[in-house]
């Protein structure tokens, strides 16, 4: 099975980091959030990789080349013009070239350490077009507990889980999307709701370690998580 990751996008929000480089050459304690997901991809048996990238895409190709040194193998989908989620899809879908049915797509602005395997076996056994991985939505702030009889705050809840889950971005779907997919636009805003209409969308609710990398303090947070996990490892 082939894995595309998207990586093409600009990271505004991580300016000046961005300036010189995409969102996903960022690095982490010392180490691209693209690395991060190609090890991830590696350990969990995938090794087929197509980058689809635009911004700075030469930084890319610098660092990574064909693969052969992370014990993967990669190609490049490079955007001429900025594409979007879905149309980015669908440039690098030309790029797949076994006979499996099925991808697995992935935001490169993510570290996450899921067993996606699960997922794959289900997606397989399912008759949906594609599925999302649906992970926890944690509350960005702290939550008060407080009593509604007396207004006395009972106590604190640092960041907690709440009962709801978000997109993941990363996505397991038959070749077939390509039908749907634009050739410029947003998978989240043209291909998935049009799928989900149709009952062609499904989710897979996962747990693990799960970071999207968005703003400053997002990079900082993933580094202190990343260490402590390094640390409790020996």
């Amino acid at each position: 099975m082939h894995a595309i990751i998207l990586a093409g996008g600009l990271g505004l929000r991580l300016r000046p980091l961005t300036a010189d480089r995409p969102k996903p050459m960022v690095e982490v304690l010392g180490k691209p959030i693209l690395q991060y997901q190609i090890e991830w991809l590696r350990k969990n048996k995938i090794r087929d990789i197509v980058i689809a990238c635009g911004y700075r895409y030469e930084k890319i190709m610098e660092y990574f080349g064909n693969g052969e040194n992370f014990d993967v193998r990669i190609k490049y989908s490079i955007e001429e013009k900025k594409l979007g989620t879905g149309g980015g899809i669908k440039q690098a879908l030309k790029f797949v070239d076994d006979d499996d049915p099925d991808v697995i797509a992935t935001n490169g602005d993510i570290i996450l350490d899921i067993d996606i395997r699960p997922m794959i076996e289900f997606h397989k056994k399912s008759n949906f077009m594609a599925t999302i991985m649906l992970v926890p939505f944690r509350s960005p702030y702290g939550i008060v507990e407080v009593d509604d009889a007396t207004n006395a705050i009972r106590g604190f809840v640092e960041k907690p889980e709440l009962p709801y889950w978000i997109n993941g971005g990363v996505y397991i779907m038959n070749k077939e999307i390509i039908e749907v997919l634009p050739d410029a636009g947003d998978i989240e805003n043209t291909a998935f709701p049009q799928l989900a209409k149709e009952g062609k969308l499904g989710g897979y609710k996962a747990r693990g370690y799960w970071r999207a990398i968005d703003t400053v303090k997002d990079l900082n947070e993933a580094e202190k998580e990343l260490r402590k996990m390094k640390e409790s490892k020996g």
